[in-house]
């Protein structure tokens, strides 16, 4: 599974990086980093959770 973001439409509101902190990450200049673009299998669950609460839907799964 592999995180894509649509960096045009995130706003960086940061509720991916407070769901799964390990996979995204806001920067001080309020910047979107997926740290980890492949997350393993246990962080999944949130990884999903976290691209359905994108208020922006900025974020999507794609199958590897």
């Amino acid at each position: 599974m592999k995180v894509i973001a649509d960096y045009d439409v995130c706003e960086a509101n940061a509720v991916c990086a407070g769901l799964a902190p390990e996979v995204f990450d806001v920067d001080d200049d309020d910047n979107l980093h997926i740290l980890l673009p492949n997350p393993p299998a246990e962080v999944l669950d949130r990884v999903r959770h976290a691209v359905r609460s994108c208020p922006k839907a900025a974020l999507s799964l794609e199958e590897d």
